[in-house]
């Protein structure tokens, strides 16, 4: 369980880097709500088409930066809040921020995912399981959300599901680092040795 812990706490360090922009405002919270929109488009459009795991991995982080900053400044204040409580092992402190954000604008899917992160850390695995549906509910194409629940379900000994879960990230992001790799195990797992 600690491996899977530690997989989930790895998806924050991208997160990370980009709290001090959270904060700056700029350029990108002047965005219409439909710009932001057509952006993150057309850079996952961009990551499924990467020719190489470092491109796809800048992509990555470009894409969950914006994700972070899809709401209003308030709501992205709350974000940057409740990312430096889950970096600080504050789980309760991080789902308390990620909820009131979730409260504000209920369609921010990076809310639901962070909080689902959080929720995982301080041991409600159902309601991370809730959280990440709402995410992908929300936003079908996030494949840092897809990567938490095939962590979640390889922790639980899950296989078929973290399977699933991982075909779907690699269908996003196909040149996720390791991703083939981690899916030949997982299918490996799921489905026996012989397939």
């Amino acid at each position: 369980m600690t491996g899977a812990h530690s997989d989930i706490r790895r998806l924050l360090v991208a997160p990370l880097l980009v709290v001090p922009l959270l904060a700056g405002g700029g350029a990108a919270q002047a965005q219409s709500a439909n710009e932001k929109r057509a952006a993150v488009d057309h850079m996952l459009d961009a990551l499924k088409a990467a020719p190489d795991p470092r491109t796809a991995s800048l992509l990555e982080d470009k894409v969950i930066q914006a994700w972070l900053q899809a709401g209003t400044p308030a709501v992205t204040l709350l974000m940057s809040r409740g990312l430096r409580s889950l970096h600080a092992g504050q789980d309760d402190d991080a789902v308390e921020s990620f909820t009131d954000a979730i409260i504000l604008a209920p369609d921010v899917a990076e809310a639901w995912h962070q909080r689902a992160i959080a929720r995982y850390h301080g041991g409600d695995t159902a309601g991370a399981i809730h959280d990440l549906e709402e995410t992908v509910k929300r936003e079908p194409r996030d494949f840092a959300a897809f990567h938490t629940l095939a962590d979640i379900a390889a922790a639980r000994e899950d296989w078929k599901a973290a399977y699933a879960a991982w075909q779907k990230v690699m269908e996003l992001d196909p040149q996720t680092p390791g991703g083939e790799e981690r899916l030949g195990v997982l299918k490996r797992k799921a489905v026996g040795e012989d397939t």
